[in-house]
């Protein structure tokens, strides 16, 4: 686990291979340094439901929303900052997930680029937004 956050009325849990938690562990990316080459994370979003029959009810994960995925592999993906993207939507009723479409919110690509454009915004971070949540 990398951290969890919420946002536009989802929630999320973000998670990272054993390469990306060391690297945020060694200060990456405020250090400067970029990630290493076969780090991974994934970000696992729900629609949040109030768990009434439990005490304080507690905010929940409730219906999946949609999983998406960034791998680091500067050669490969070298037209987009080092990075592969995925995104993938859920449906509910069929069980199944699709890959994002541009008629999403946020509008995807089909293609490993889908989220660089979002991402250019934190370029100086090497494309990462999320915080690592201090152990």
């Amino acid at each position: 686990m990398i951290a969890i956050s919420e946002n536009e009325g989802v929630i999320a849990a973000i998670l990272g291979n054993p390469a990306m938690i060391g690297a945020f562990r060694e200060g990456i990316p405020g250090n400067g340094k970029p990630f290493p080459d076969g780090a991974r994370m994934a970000k696992i979003h729900w629609i949040p439901k109030k768990q009434e029959a439990y005490p304080g009810q507690p905010t929940v994960p409730g219906a999946q929303h949609d999983v998406d995925f960034m791998v680091k592999d500067s050669k490969r993906f070298a037209d987009s900052g080092g990075w592969g993207y995925g995104a993938f939507e859920y449906d509910a009723a069929s069980d199944v997930f699709r890959p994002a479409t541009t008629a999403d919110n946020p509008p995807q690509e089909n293609d490993a680029k889908c989220g660089y454009a979002c991402h250019t915004v934190v370029q100086n971070r090497d494309y990462v937004f999320t915080e690592y949540g201090k152990r």
